[in-house]
């Protein structure tokens, strides 16, 4: 077997290989198959060319090969551009000659049911035995615009003279590596390389990019998504990329799919698989945007605005109200703090002789189409220390006369504060000037919020979660509520105390460690929602009501839930707080695990009300959470009301988020609910807990 390549190696074989082989290439340029000689020849890659074909001498002019076999030497990467059926065959001459990497064209594998199923396990399988490095099925190739790598089969990439950037894409799509070209050359915006992963049946997204964070030439990322595939090497390399100072931008598809029932507690119905994966970004520093435009152009304005900067404040200087006033408006639809002109800097720009209407933008109007206005205006701007970026929204003239407002702005790009543009007109031009100096710039108010939204929201990346045990099973057994409260006593989660009585049990019962009244409920592991099998009796005044009691819960789970066993009646103290919420943990099968603090009662799951995070979490980051919940808003002393416990809310969540720290309890899903939030002083207590463990 062939070690594997990682890191450099792997780099090397995808986007700088010495050699390449065309396995299937066709004679018809206007095939599918013979772009990618085409394109190769066309951009001058220097490397050695070998096109493949056992039913031809010469493809499109050149010498064919009958086979990998017949080569004068192994390629370092080979394009597999044959038809499904060939693919396996292919991959494993590939395996026996000892290439280091392969992509596959082909479509036909897990999408395409069993049969399609039996040939991708085949490549993975090849994979894991021999060390090949596969990328696809379903790949459109790699390429790098630094070497003239252009191996596509992409129809975009026909276009000449594409420029060369600092950003590397990764895509799910193979088509929208071809779309961002296209758009980023009309843009002036170029790319350090370009891969399309497919069904990363072997190379996922997250390992590739890790592999090239070394190269210098590569200063951030762009990530195109259709799911969270592969989310711990994901993860890892946001990690990495984070630590080397390469930011990361991403788009994902999936933001109006429906909650995902993705397990049988409240966590999982109320945490959408969309919501996670926000999260998710959010939380590894990774800058998620909404908009395509805005995919390729925020990377200028994350390099700018480091994640340490903890105060989010826009400055807005415009020569054009109604441009401002649709970015404000765009700004304040995404949360996104708009701060008008201190006394102190408006006093400066009195000073300084320049007209402007203040407000909750430095509207210079006409005045500001001169190049001294908006020079000084943005020299007093970002020095003060209200703003932590400013944006110069700019009107007609930088259509036209970019030399009045936008040469100013391109001057000031130096500045240690970030600066950003936005240009209300079609102006290429002042576009292209901006975009070459470096300076945030964007067309549309849409995606001028959409970035700056996506940056400010990115978070500094927590201590990574520790995996469950190798030999986890993947069936999960569901603790009883009195086991699921053994478990929050070795975390440090508090929950109401408990005792246990026996329904066979016909002697006189030990005497309650508390007083009455008390609640009684059926305690079992195959029962992990009491109330539908009518479970749950309240407000027991004394032991003749709780015995009487015991006998309506026997009666209940004969007529509900017979021959499910259940031998105990769980009894606690009645408590009522001053709230109630829920908090959920789980190990997202992508994602890892998360935190999930919600409105609790029966608002759970109606409102949504919610805050998610990748666990663990700090007490500090906790207290975050908290803020985010509307319906706890109430219990911070709104109005006179009391004041709920939430410090100690939020120790309680940070404390179960630890379950990810704790890979030997084997916990899988754990969810409190509800928690009682008790007055200021007096902390929170669970009264019930459902645990799945594996």
């Amino acid at each position: 077997m062939n070690q594997p390549s990682t890191g450099a190696a792997l780099a090397s074989a995808l986007l700088n290989p010495t050699s390449v082989a065309l396995v299937g290439v066709s004679d018809d340029t206007s095939k599918t198959s013979g772009r990618p000689l085409q394109y190769l020849r066309r951009s001058g890659f220097a490397g050695a060319i070998y096109p493949i074909n056992p039913n031809r001498t010469t493809v499109q002019g050149e010498r064919a090969w009958a086979s990998l076999a017949a080569l004068p030497e192994v390629p370092e990467h080979v394009f597999v551009l044959s038809p499904t059926s060939s693919v396996v065959e292919a991959a494993r001459e590939c395996a026996r000659l000892g290439v280091k990497a392969i992509t596959v064209l082909a479509s036909g594998f897990s999408e395409a049911g069993a049969e399609g199923l039996a040939r991708e396990q085949a490549l993975r399988d090849l994979c894991a035995a021999s060390g090949l490095r596969l990328l696809g099925p379903s790949s459109l190739g790699v390429v790098n615009p630094r070497n003239g790598l252009m191996l596509t089969a992409n129809a975009a990439f026909a276009e000449p003279d594409l420029p060369v950037g600092k950003v590397l894409v990764a895509s799910h799509s193979g088509s929208m590596i071809g779309s961002l070209v296209s758009r980023g050359k009309a843009r002036g915006v170029g790319f350090a390389g370009l891969v399309s992963v497919g069904n990363e049946v072997d190379l996922s997204i997250g390992e590739i990019c890790m592999a090239t964070l070394d190269d210098p030439d590569i200063e951030g990322y762009l990530l195109f998504l259709e799911s969270l595939r592969h989310g711990a090497e994901l993860q890892a390399f946001a990690r990495a990329a984070r630590r080397a100072g390469k930011p990361v931008i991403a788009y994902k598809l999936g933001r109006s799919a429906a909650a995902a029932e993705m397990a049988t507690t409240h966590t999982g119905a109320i945490a959408g698989e969309d919501d996670i994966a926000d999260a998710f970004f959010k939380d590894l520093g990774i800058a998620r945007v909404g908009i395509l435009e805005a995919l390729l152009e925020t990377f200028p304005l994350a390099r700018r605005i480091p994640l340490e900067s903890a105060p989010k404040r826009v400055g807005v200087v415009t020569t054009t109200g109604g441009g401002a006033a649709m970015a404000v408006d765009q700004l304040g639809v995404r949360d996104v703090v708009v701060e008008p002109p201190s006394a102190q800097t408006l006093a400066l720009l009195d000073q300084a002789g320049l007209p402007c209407t203040p407000g909750r933008v430095l509207d210079l109007t006409l005045a500001g189409t001169k190049y001294e206005t908006m020079k000084a205006a943005l020299d007093i701007l970002l020095a003060a220390p209200e703003f932590d970026l400013v944006l110069a929204v700019v009107g007609s003239s930088a259509r036209f006369q970019p030399h009045l407002a936008v040469k100013p702005i391109i001057e000031c790009a130096r500045h240690a504060k970030p600066l950003a543009a936005m240009l209300v007109p079609d102006a290429p031009e002042a576009l292209a000037s901006l975009t070459a100096a470096g300076v945030p710039c964007f067309r549309t108010p849409e995606a001028c919020a959409d970035a700056i939204a996506a940056v400010f929201a990115r978070r500094q990346p927590g201590p990574p979660a520790q995996a469950l045990p190798a030999d986890t099973p993947d069936q999960v057994r569901t603790l009883s509520e009195a086991q699921a409260y053994g478990i929050l006593d070795q975390i440090g989660v508090p929950h109401a105390p408990a005792a246990l009585r026996r329904f066979d049990d016909t002697g006189t019962p030990a005497p309650l460690p508390f007083g009455f009244p008390v609640v009684a409920k059926v305690c079992s592991a195959e029962i992990p929602h009491k109330t539908e099998v009518g479970g749950v009796l309240l407000n027991l005044q004394d032991e003749q009501a709780l015995a009487a009691a015991m006998t309506t819960l026997r009666q209940h789970l004969d007529d509900k839930a017979p021959g499910v066993a259940c031998d105990e009646v769980l009894v606690q103290p009645m408590q009522k707080g001053l709230g109630e919420v829920l908090v959920g943990y789980r190990v997202d099968p992508e994602a890892g695990p998360i935190i999930m603090l919600a409105a609790g009662g029966i608002w759970a799951e109606i409102a949504k009300d919610r805050s998610i995070r990748l666990a663990p979490v700090t007490v500090e980051t906790a207290r975050e959470m908290v803020t985010e919940v509307n319906a706890l808003k109430p219990l911070t002393g709104l109005r006179g009301k009391p004041r709920g416990d939430l410090e100690a809310l939020a120790r309680t969540v940070s404390a179960l988020s630890q379950l990810a720290l704790q890979p030997a309890l084997r916990v899988v899903e754990a969810e409190v609910n509800p928690l009682l939030i008790l007055p200021e002083g007096q902390g929170v207590t669970a009264v019930d807990a459902l645990i799945y463990q594996a």
